[in-house]
C-alpha cells in the first residue's frame, strides 16, 4: 500500500501505536469519526469509497480489526445482531434506530439515571448498560 496524505490527529494516534498510516485507514477513520451515528459495514464501505478510490471490501473489514484492537473504534451490537461502528471516544450514549430507514443515531441523553454498581431487585449488579431506541427519524417523519 502506499501512503497518503492523512489528517494530523489520525497520524498522531497511529504513529503512538507503531503504525504505519495508509489513505485507506485515514479514510475509513475520517468516515466513522465524521458520522452522525454508529455506521454499519456496507456504510463505511461506501463513504471511503467516496474518500478513497480503489478500497475494498476486505480492506475494510482489516482496519476496522485493527481501529478495534488500537482502541480508536468500537462496536456497537444492536439487538438485531448487526454489527456498527463508531469512535471510542464518545463517552457513554444511547441509539435511536429509525424503523422506516434503518439508520442509527447517536443520543446523548439517557433516559436511564442507573449509576454503575446499582443493585437491582433480586441482587442484579449493574456494571453498564446499553439502550437503543426506535421509532422514526425526523427525516422519515416528514
Amino acid at each position: 500500500m502506499r501512503r497518503g496524505i492523512v489528517k494530523p490527529e489520525n497520524v498522531k494516534e497511529t504513529t503512538q501505536l507503531g503504525q504505519r498510516q495508509t489513505r485507506q485507514r485515514d479514510a475509513v477513520l475520517s468516515v466513522i469519526s465524521e458520522a452522525s451515528g454508529p455506521l454499519s459495514v456496507p456504510e463505511i464501505h461506501q463513504r471511503a469509497t467516496e474518500k478513497q478510490i480503489g478500497i475494498g471490501i476486505a480492506t475494510i473489514y482489516r482496519t476496522l480489526k485493527l481501529l478495534q484492537e488500537n482502541a480508536q473504534i468500537h462496536a456497537v451490537i444492536l439487538p438485531s445482531g448487526e454489527s456498527r461502528f463508531e469512535p471510542a471516544r464518545l463517552g457513554h450514549h444511547e441509539h435511536f434506530q429509525c424503523r422506516k430507514c434503518s439508520q442509527v443515531f447517536d443520543i446523548h441523553a439517557c433516559p436511564l439515571n442507573l449509576p454503575r454498581n446499582t443493585t437491582l431487585e433480586g441482587g442484579f449488579v449493574v456494571e453498564d448498560h446499553e439502550l437503543t431506541l426506535y421509532g422514526t427519524c425526523p427525516t422519515c417523519v416528514a
